[in-house]
Protein backbone atom coordinates (compact mmCIF):
# COMPACT_ATOMS: atom_id res chain seq x y z
CA UNK A 1 0.00 0.00 0.00
CA UNK A 2 1.44 3.36 -1.07
CA UNK A 3 0.34 6.70 0.37
CA UNK A 4 1.12 10.18 -0.95
CA UNK A 5 2.85 11.94 1.94
CA UNK A 6 2.46 15.73 1.96
CA UNK A 7 5.58 15.89 4.13
CA UNK A 8 7.85 14.39 1.44
CA UNK A 9 5.68 15.28 -1.58
CA UNK A 10 5.93 11.70 -2.79
CA UNK A 11 4.16 8.34 -2.64
CA UNK A 12 5.67 6.07 -0.02
CA UNK A 13 5.20 2.47 0.97
CA UNK A 14 3.02 2.47 4.09
CA UNK A 15 4.82 0.92 7.05
CA UNK A 16 2.98 1.35 10.36
CA UNK A 17 4.92 1.98 13.57
CA UNK A 18 3.49 -1.22 15.06
CA UNK A 19 2.99 -4.11 12.66
CA UNK A 20 -0.67 -4.84 11.97
CA UNK A 21 -1.88 -1.66 13.70
CA UNK A 22 -2.61 1.85 12.41
CA UNK A 23 -2.91 5.03 14.47
CA UNK A 24 -4.79 7.69 12.49
CA UNK A 25 -5.92 11.18 13.46
CA UNK A 26 -8.33 13.17 11.27
CA UNK A 27 -9.15 16.78 12.10
CA UNK A 28 -12.90 17.11 12.66
CA UNK A 29 -15.29 20.05 12.28
CA UNK A 30 -15.83 23.11 14.45
CA UNK A 31 -19.40 22.57 15.63
CA UNK A 32 -21.29 25.86 15.34
CA UNK A 33 -23.66 24.94 12.49
CA UNK A 34 -24.70 22.05 10.27
CA UNK A 35 -21.72 20.57 8.43
CA UNK A 36 -21.33 21.65 4.81
CA UNK A 37 -20.35 19.47 1.88
CA UNK A 38 -16.76 20.70 2.16
CA UNK A 39 -16.66 19.18 5.68
CA UNK A 40 -18.14 15.98 4.26
CA UNK A 41 -15.30 15.31 1.81
CA UNK A 42 -12.55 14.48 4.36
CA UNK A 43 -15.08 12.53 6.43
CA UNK A 44 -15.95 10.35 3.44
CA UNK A 45 -12.51 9.88 1.87
CA UNK A 46 -10.65 9.10 5.10
CA UNK A 47 -13.49 6.84 6.27
CA UNK A 48 -12.99 4.93 3.00
CA UNK A 49 -9.22 4.74 3.56
CA UNK A 50 -9.94 3.36 7.02
CA UNK A 51 -12.43 0.81 5.63
CA UNK A 52 -9.84 -0.40 3.13
CA UNK A 53 -7.18 -0.78 5.82
CA UNK A 54 -9.67 -2.80 7.90
CA UNK A 55 -10.35 -4.95 4.82
CA UNK A 56 -6.58 -5.54 4.55
CA UNK A 57 -6.61 -6.90 8.09
CA UNK A 58 -5.12 -3.86 9.86
CA UNK A 59 -6.35 -2.83 13.31
CA UNK A 60 -7.14 0.89 12.90
CA UNK A 61 -7.34 3.22 15.90
CA UNK A 62 -9.16 6.13 14.25
CA UNK A 63 -9.49 9.38 16.19
CA UNK A 64 -11.45 12.38 14.91
CA UNK A 65 -12.16 15.32 17.17
CA UNK A 66 -14.90 17.89 17.53
CA UNK A 67 -13.68 21.45 18.11
CA UNK A 68 -16.29 22.57 20.64
CA UNK A 69 -14.75 25.84 21.83
CA UNK A 70 -14.10 28.52 19.21
CA UNK A 71 -14.97 32.14 18.36
CA UNK A 72 -17.69 31.03 15.91
CA UNK A 73 -19.36 28.86 18.57
CA UNK A 74 -19.15 31.68 21.12
CA UNK A 75 -20.61 34.21 18.67
CA UNK A 76 -23.51 31.88 17.85
CA UNK A 77 -24.15 31.33 21.57
CA UNK A 78 -24.19 35.10 22.22
CA UNK A 79 -26.55 35.57 19.27
CA UNK A 80 -28.97 32.97 20.69
CA UNK A 81 -28.46 33.98 24.34
CA UNK A 82 -27.35 30.50 25.43
CA UNK A 83 -24.21 28.88 26.81
CA UNK A 84 -21.59 27.91 24.22
CA UNK A 85 -21.91 24.26 25.31
CA UNK A 86 -25.57 24.28 24.18
CA UNK A 87 -24.49 25.23 20.65
CA UNK A 88 -21.65 22.72 20.45
CA UNK A 89 -23.74 19.82 21.82
CA UNK A 90 -26.57 20.57 19.42
CA UNK A 91 -24.36 20.57 16.36
CA UNK A 92 -22.27 17.57 17.45
CA UNK A 93 -25.55 15.63 17.55
CA UNK A 94 -26.57 17.01 14.15
CA UNK A 95 -23.13 16.23 12.71
CA UNK A 96 -23.38 12.63 13.88
CA UNK A 97 -26.77 12.29 12.14
CA UNK A 98 -25.25 13.56 8.89
CA UNK A 99 -22.26 11.23 9.27
CA UNK A 100 -24.65 8.32 9.72
CA UNK A 101 -26.53 9.40 6.59
CA UNK A 102 -23.21 9.44 4.71
CA UNK A 103 -22.41 5.97 6.15
CA UNK A 104 -19.27 7.29 7.83
CA UNK A 105 -18.23 4.86 10.57
CA UNK A 106 -18.02 6.38 14.06
CA UNK A 107 -14.41 7.05 15.08
CA UNK A 108 -12.75 4.78 17.62
CA UNK A 109 -12.74 7.96 19.73
CA UNK A 110 -14.45 11.31 19.09
CA UNK A 111 -12.70 13.55 21.66
CA UNK A 112 -14.04 17.00 22.54
CA UNK A 113 -11.57 19.84 22.98
CA UNK A 114 -13.29 21.07 26.17
CA UNK A 115 -12.79 17.69 27.86
CA UNK A 116 -9.02 17.74 27.37
CA UNK A 117 -8.15 21.16 28.88
CA UNK A 118 -5.93 19.83 31.75
CA UNK A 119 -3.76 17.94 29.22
CA UNK A 120 -3.50 21.11 27.10
CA UNK A 121 -2.33 23.09 30.12
CA UNK A 122 0.26 20.35 30.81
CA UNK A 123 1.63 20.46 27.24
CA UNK A 124 1.79 24.27 27.25
CA UNK A 125 3.64 24.15 30.59
CA UNK A 126 6.11 21.66 29.09
CA UNK A 127 6.70 23.97 26.12
CA UNK A 128 7.34 26.91 28.47
CA UNK A 129 9.78 24.82 30.55
CA UNK A 130 11.66 23.81 27.39
CA UNK A 131 11.85 27.43 26.21
CA UNK A 132 9.60 26.86 23.19
CA UNK A 133 6.82 29.04 24.61
CA UNK A 134 6.52 32.19 26.72
CA UNK A 135 3.85 34.05 28.67
CA UNK A 136 3.15 37.65 27.64
CA UNK A 137 2.14 40.44 30.06
CA UNK A 138 -1.59 39.88 29.54
CA UNK A 139 -1.33 36.11 30.21
CA UNK A 140 -1.34 35.05 26.55
CA UNK A 141 1.05 32.16 25.89
CA UNK A 142 2.85 32.16 22.52
CA UNK A 143 4.93 29.52 20.76
CA UNK A 144 8.42 30.63 19.66
CA UNK A 145 8.21 29.58 16.03
CA UNK A 146 11.89 30.24 15.27
CA UNK A 147 12.94 27.76 17.97
CA UNK A 148 11.71 24.95 15.69
CA UNK A 149 14.53 24.84 13.17
CA UNK A 150 12.56 22.84 10.57
CA UNK A 151 9.38 24.91 10.86
CA UNK A 152 7.70 24.93 7.44
CA UNK A 153 8.68 21.37 6.53
CA UNK A 154 5.07 20.24 5.93
CA UNK A 155 3.86 23.28 4.00
CA UNK A 156 7.28 23.61 2.32
CA UNK A 157 7.35 27.28 3.27
CA UNK A 158 10.54 29.18 4.03
CA UNK A 159 10.42 30.91 7.43
CA UNK A 160 12.09 34.06 6.05
CA UNK A 161 9.37 34.35 3.39
CA UNK A 162 6.74 33.91 6.07
CA UNK A 163 8.33 36.70 8.14
CA UNK A 164 8.28 39.03 5.14
CA UNK A 165 4.57 38.34 4.71
CA UNK A 166 3.88 39.08 8.37
CA UNK A 167 5.99 42.23 8.59
CA UNK A 168 3.41 44.39 6.86
CA UNK A 169 0.65 43.42 9.31
CA UNK A 170 2.72 43.63 12.50
CA UNK A 171 1.09 46.23 14.76
CA UNK A 172 2.54 48.45 17.48
CA UNK A 173 1.96 47.11 20.95
CA UNK A 174 1.88 43.48 19.84
CA UNK A 175 2.95 41.34 22.81
CA UNK A 176 4.65 38.74 20.61
CA UNK A 177 8.43 38.48 20.59
CA UNK A 178 8.22 37.67 16.88
CA UNK A 179 5.38 38.25 14.39
CA UNK A 180 5.46 34.54 13.43
CA UNK A 181 4.77 33.32 16.99
CA UNK A 182 1.31 31.79 17.44
CA UNK A 183 -1.10 31.50 20.36
CA UNK A 184 -1.20 28.50 22.70
CA UNK A 185 -3.43 30.05 25.38
CA UNK A 186 -5.48 33.25 25.35
CA UNK A 187 -7.00 35.33 28.21
CA UNK A 188 -10.74 35.25 28.78
CA UNK A 189 -13.10 37.94 27.52
CA UNK A 190 -16.40 38.93 29.13
CA UNK A 191 -19.15 36.45 28.39
CA UNK A 192 -16.81 33.77 27.02
CA UNK A 193 -16.19 30.31 28.48
CA UNK A 194 -12.85 30.04 30.28
CA UNK A 195 -10.71 27.71 32.38
CA UNK A 196 -8.27 28.42 35.20
CA UNK A 197 -4.62 27.92 34.35
CA UNK A 198 -1.16 28.91 35.68
CA UNK A 199 -0.96 31.44 32.82
CA UNK A 200 -4.33 33.19 33.22
CA UNK A 201 -8.04 32.40 33.17
CA UNK A 202 -8.73 31.75 29.53
CA UNK A 203 -8.96 29.11 26.84
CA UNK A 204 -6.64 27.20 24.49
CA UNK A 205 -5.60 28.18 21.01
CA UNK A 206 -6.91 26.02 18.16
CA UNK A 207 -3.66 24.26 17.24
CA UNK A 208 -2.80 22.93 20.72
CA UNK A 209 -6.13 21.10 20.92
CA UNK A 210 -5.32 18.59 18.16
CA UNK A 211 -1.75 18.05 19.37
CA UNK A 212 -3.04 17.06 22.79
CA UNK A 213 -5.94 14.89 21.62
CA UNK A 214 -3.69 13.03 19.18
CA UNK A 215 -1.10 12.41 21.94
CA UNK A 216 -3.69 11.27 24.50
CA UNK A 217 -5.56 8.80 22.32
CA UNK A 218 -2.84 7.66 19.89
CA UNK A 219 0.57 8.38 21.42
CA UNK A 220 3.51 10.74 20.92
CA UNK A 221 4.18 9.45 17.37
CA UNK A 222 1.37 8.36 15.06
CA UNK A 223 1.14 6.72 11.66
CA UNK A 224 -1.24 9.00 9.76
CA UNK A 225 -2.52 12.53 10.29
CA UNK A 226 -5.17 13.67 7.81
CA UNK A 227 -7.46 16.55 6.92
CA UNK A 228 -8.34 19.04 4.20
CA UNK A 229 -5.50 20.74 2.34
CA UNK A 230 -6.61 24.09 3.78
CA UNK A 231 -5.28 22.82 7.14
CA UNK A 232 -1.68 22.25 5.96
CA UNK A 233 -0.75 25.78 6.95
CA UNK A 234 -0.89 27.03 9.59
CA UNK A 235 -2.85 24.38 11.54
CA UNK A 236 -0.93 21.20 10.76
CA UNK A 237 2.41 23.01 10.57
CA UNK A 238 1.81 24.39 14.04
CA UNK A 239 0.69 21.00 15.36
CA UNK A 240 4.03 19.54 14.25
CA UNK A 241 5.95 22.40 15.90
CA UNK A 242 4.17 21.98 19.26
CA UNK A 243 4.05 18.20 19.36
CA UNK A 244 7.64 17.57 18.34
CA UNK A 245 8.96 20.26 20.70
CA UNK A 246 6.93 18.90 23.63
CA UNK A 247 7.36 15.16 22.98
CA UNK A 248 10.86 15.08 21.47
CA UNK A 249 9.91 12.59 18.72
CA UNK A 250 8.49 12.86 15.16
CA UNK A 251 4.76 13.64 15.31
CA UNK A 252 3.25 11.82 12.30
CA UNK A 253 4.94 9.66 9.67
CA UNK A 254 2.37 10.20 6.89
CA UNK A 255 0.36 13.33 6.19
CA UNK A 256 -2.72 12.95 3.97
CA UNK A 257 -4.71 15.91 2.63
CA UNK A 258 -7.81 15.96 0.45
CA UNK A 259 -8.26 18.55 -2.32
CA UNK A 260 -10.67 21.47 -2.30
CA UNK A 261 -14.33 21.22 -3.21
CA UNK A 262 -15.66 23.85 -5.63
CA UNK A 263 -19.27 24.58 -6.54
CA UNK A 264 -19.91 25.05 -10.27
CA UNK A 265 -16.18 25.77 -10.65
CA UNK A 266 -16.24 28.49 -7.96
CA UNK A 267 -15.05 28.44 -4.38
CA UNK A 268 -17.91 27.67 -1.99
CA UNK A 269 -18.92 30.71 0.05
CA UNK A 270 -22.05 32.12 1.64
CA UNK A 271 -21.53 35.48 -0.10
CA UNK A 272 -21.74 33.82 -3.52
CA UNK A 273 -24.89 31.95 -2.50
CA UNK A 274 -23.33 28.59 -3.41
CA UNK A 275 -22.94 27.28 0.13
CA UNK A 276 -24.61 23.90 0.75
CA UNK A 277 -24.97 21.94 3.97
CA UNK A 278 -25.17 18.15 3.94
CA UNK A 279 -28.69 18.52 5.36
CA UNK A 280 -29.72 20.63 2.36
CA UNK A 281 -28.33 18.07 -0.07
CA UNK A 282 -30.27 15.36 1.79
CA UNK A 283 -33.51 17.13 0.83
CA UNK A 284 -32.76 16.43 -2.86
CA UNK A 285 -30.68 13.26 -2.85
CA UNK A 286 -30.06 10.15 -0.81
CA UNK A 287 -26.76 10.90 0.96
CA UNK A 288 -25.33 7.73 -0.57
CA UNK A 289 -25.33 9.68 -3.86
CA UNK A 290 -23.19 12.40 -2.26
CA UNK A 291 -20.79 9.76 -0.93
CA UNK A 292 -20.58 8.06 -4.34
CA UNK A 293 -19.98 11.44 -6.00
CA UNK A 294 -17.13 12.26 -3.57
CA UNK A 295 -15.44 8.92 -4.26
CA UNK A 296 -15.71 9.27 -8.03
CA UNK A 297 -12.58 11.46 -8.02
CA UNK A 298 -9.19 10.87 -6.41
CA UNK A 299 -9.18 12.38 -2.92
CA UNK A 300 -6.19 14.66 -3.64
CA UNK A 301 -7.79 16.14 -6.77
CA UNK A 302 -9.89 19.30 -6.67
CA UNK A 303 -13.54 18.27 -6.96
CA UNK A 304 -16.26 20.28 -8.67
CA UNK A 305 -19.79 19.94 -7.32
CA UNK A 306 -22.70 20.62 -9.67
CA UNK A 307 -26.28 19.45 -10.23
CA UNK A 308 -25.25 17.67 -13.46
CA UNK A 309 -22.42 15.77 -11.75
CA UNK A 310 -24.71 14.77 -8.88
CA UNK A 311 -27.27 13.46 -11.38
CA UNK A 312 -24.50 11.49 -13.08
CA UNK A 313 -23.46 10.04 -9.71
CA UNK A 314 -27.08 9.16 -8.98
CA UNK A 315 -27.37 7.29 -12.30
CA UNK A 316 -24.11 5.43 -11.71
CA UNK A 317 -25.16 4.38 -8.23
CA UNK A 318 -28.55 3.23 -9.56
CA UNK A 319 -26.78 0.96 -12.07
CA UNK A 320 -25.01 -0.80 -9.22
CA UNK A 321 -28.20 -1.01 -7.15
CA UNK A 322 -30.22 -2.38 -10.08
CA UNK A 323 -27.64 -5.10 -10.68
CA UNK A 324 -27.65 -6.07 -7.01
CA UNK A 325 -31.47 -6.07 -6.81
CA UNK A 326 -31.60 -8.25 -9.92
CA UNK A 327 -29.17 -10.77 -8.35
CA UNK A 328 -31.36 -10.92 -5.22
CA UNK A 329 -34.47 -11.47 -7.36
CA UNK A 330 -32.80 -14.24 -9.37
CA UNK A 331 -31.56 -15.97 -6.20
CA UNK A 332 -35.08 -15.95 -4.75
CA UNK A 333 -36.50 -17.45 -7.94
CA UNK A 334 -33.67 -19.72 -9.09
CA UNK A 335 -33.64 -23.51 -9.09
CA UNK A 336 -31.41 -25.27 -6.57
CA UNK A 337 -29.04 -26.67 -9.17
CA UNK A 338 -25.35 -25.90 -8.90
CA UNK A 339 -22.75 -25.41 -11.58
CA UNK A 340 -19.05 -24.65 -11.78
CA UNK A 341 -18.01 -21.23 -10.51
CA UNK A 342 -14.52 -21.54 -11.97
CA UNK A 343 -15.01 -19.07 -14.85
CA UNK A 344 -16.94 -16.56 -12.74
CA UNK A 345 -14.41 -16.81 -9.91
CA UNK A 346 -11.48 -16.22 -12.27
CA UNK A 347 -13.09 -13.04 -13.61
CA UNK A 348 -14.08 -11.81 -10.14
CA UNK A 349 -10.53 -12.42 -8.87
CA UNK A 350 -9.19 -10.24 -11.70
CA UNK A 351 -11.67 -7.49 -10.73
CA UNK A 352 -10.72 -7.71 -7.05
CA UNK A 353 -7.05 -7.39 -8.05
CA UNK A 354 -7.86 -4.25 -10.11
CA UNK A 355 -9.83 -2.86 -7.15
CA UNK A 356 -7.02 -3.59 -4.68
CA UNK A 357 -4.35 -2.23 -7.04
CA UNK A 358 -6.31 1.02 -7.27
CA UNK A 359 -6.80 1.30 -3.52
CA UNK A 360 -3.18 0.30 -2.80
CA UNK A 361 -2.14 3.21 -5.04
CA UNK A 362 -2.92 6.04 -2.60
CA UNK A 363 -6.58 5.06 -2.21
CA UNK A 364 -7.57 5.73 -5.83
CA UNK A 365 -11.32 5.34 -5.37
CA UNK A 366 -12.06 6.58 -8.91
CA UNK A 367 -10.27 3.56 -10.41
CA UNK A 368 -11.72 1.28 -7.71
CA UNK A 369 -15.23 2.36 -8.79
CA UNK A 370 -14.29 1.62 -12.42
CA UNK A 371 -13.45 -1.93 -11.33
CA UNK A 372 -16.87 -2.21 -9.63
CA UNK A 373 -18.56 -1.11 -12.87
CA UNK A 374 -16.60 -3.80 -14.75
CA UNK A 375 -17.99 -6.36 -12.34
CA UNK A 376 -21.51 -4.95 -12.76
CA UNK A 377 -21.23 -5.16 -16.55
CA UNK A 378 -19.98 -8.76 -16.37
CA UNK A 379 -22.78 -9.79 -13.99
CA UNK A 380 -25.43 -8.19 -16.22
CA UNK A 381 -24.07 -10.01 -19.27
CA UNK A 382 -23.80 -13.38 -17.56
CA UNK A 383 -26.95 -13.74 -15.48
CA UNK A 384 -30.51 -14.77 -16.31
CA UNK A 385 -33.22 -17.09 -14.97
CA UNK A 386 -31.04 -20.12 -15.79
CA UNK A 387 -28.02 -19.01 -13.72
CA UNK A 388 -27.33 -21.36 -10.81
CA UNK A 389 -27.83 -20.19 -7.23
CA UNK A 390 -24.21 -20.78 -6.19
CA UNK A 391 -22.95 -18.54 -9.02
CA UNK A 392 -25.48 -15.83 -8.15
CA UNK A 393 -24.48 -16.03 -4.46
CA UNK A 394 -20.84 -15.56 -5.47
CA UNK A 395 -21.73 -12.42 -7.49
CA UNK A 396 -23.79 -11.07 -4.61
CA UNK A 397 -21.08 -11.70 -2.00
CA UNK A 398 -18.28 -10.05 -3.99
CA UNK A 399 -20.32 -7.05 -5.14
CA UNK A 400 -21.40 -6.45 -1.53
CA UNK A 401 -17.80 -6.79 -0.34
CA UNK A 402 -16.37 -4.20 -2.75
CA UNK A 403 -19.20 -1.74 -2.19
CA UNK A 404 -18.88 -2.11 1.58
CA UNK A 405 -15.20 -1.09 1.37
CA UNK A 406 -16.40 2.09 -0.39
CA UNK A 407 -19.15 2.58 2.19
CA UNK A 408 -21.86 2.06 -0.42
CA UNK A 409 -24.95 0.38 1.02
CA UNK A 410 -26.65 -2.11 -1.30
CA UNK A 411 -28.92 -3.95 1.13
CA UNK A 412 -31.92 -1.72 1.71
CA UNK A 413 -33.39 -1.61 5.18
CA UNK A 414 -37.10 -2.28 5.38
CA UNK A 415 -38.85 1.05 5.84
CA UNK A 416 -41.09 1.12 8.88
CA UNK A 417 -44.80 1.60 8.28
CA UNK A 418 -46.60 4.43 10.15
CA UNK A 419 -48.41 1.99 12.48
CA UNK A 420 -45.09 0.37 13.45
CA UNK A 421 -43.62 3.78 14.25
CA UNK A 422 -46.64 4.70 16.38
CA UNK A 423 -46.29 1.43 18.33
CA UNK A 424 -42.62 2.18 19.04
CA UNK A 425 -43.49 5.75 20.13
CA UNK A 426 -46.15 4.33 22.50
CA UNK A 427 -43.61 1.87 23.91
CA UNK A 428 -41.13 4.73 24.42
CA UNK A 429 -43.76 6.83 26.22
CA UNK A 430 -44.58 3.87 28.46
CA UNK A 431 -40.87 3.36 29.21
CA UNK A 432 -40.48 7.04 30.15
CA UNK A 433 -43.56 6.81 32.36
CA UNK A 434 -41.95 3.84 34.14
CA UNK A 435 -38.67 5.77 34.41
CA UNK A 436 -36.99 3.21 32.14
CA UNK A 437 -35.00 5.92 30.41
CA UNK A 438 -32.43 3.49 29.00
CA UNK A 439 -35.15 1.70 27.02
CA UNK A 440 -36.67 5.04 25.96
CA UNK A 441 -33.30 6.18 24.61
CA UNK A 442 -32.82 2.82 22.93
CA UNK A 443 -36.11 3.18 21.02
CA UNK A 444 -35.30 6.76 20.04
CA UNK A 445 -31.89 5.68 18.70
CA UNK A 446 -33.43 2.70 16.90
CA UNK A 447 -35.85 5.02 15.10
CA UNK A 448 -33.05 7.49 14.34
CA UNK A 449 -31.03 4.67 12.74
CA UNK A 450 -33.99 4.11 10.43
CA UNK A 451 -34.07 7.81 9.51
CA UNK A 452 -36.89 8.85 11.87
CA UNK A 453 -36.52 11.83 14.20
CA UNK A 454 -38.84 12.21 17.20
CA UNK A 455 -40.03 15.68 18.20
CA UNK A 456 -41.62 16.44 21.57
CA UNK A 457 -44.34 19.06 21.03
CA UNK A 458 -47.23 20.46 23.10
CA UNK A 459 -49.56 18.18 21.15
CA UNK A 460 -47.44 15.14 22.01
CA UNK A 461 -44.64 13.23 20.29
CA UNK A 462 -44.43 13.63 16.54
CA UNK A 463 -42.03 12.11 14.05
CA UNK A 464 -40.48 13.04 10.72
CA UNK A 465 -38.27 11.27 8.20
CA UNK A 466 -34.73 12.56 7.73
Amino acid sequence: MRIYNTLTKSKEEFKPIEEGKVSMYVCGPTVYNYIHIGNARPMIVFDTARRYMLYKGLDVNYVSNFTDVDDKIINKAIEEGVDASVISKRFIDECKKDMEGLNVLPATTHPLATQEIPEMIDMISTLIEKGYAYRAEDGTVYYRTRMKKDYGKLSHKNIDDLEAGHRSINVTGDLKEDPLDFVLWKPKKDGEPYWESPFCDGRPGWHIECSVMSKKYLGDSIDIHAGGEDLIFPHHENEIAQSEAANGVPFANYWMHNGFLNIDNKKMSKSLGNFFTVREIAEKYDLQVLRFFMLSAHYRSPLNFSADLMESAKSGLERIHNTYDNIVYLIENASNKEESTEEAKAFIDSIIKKFEDAMDDDFNTADAISAVFELVRYINQNTDEKTAVNVLELYKEKLLMLCDILGIILEKEEKLLPEDIEKMIEERQEARKNKDFARADEIRDELLNKGIVLEDTREGVKYKWL
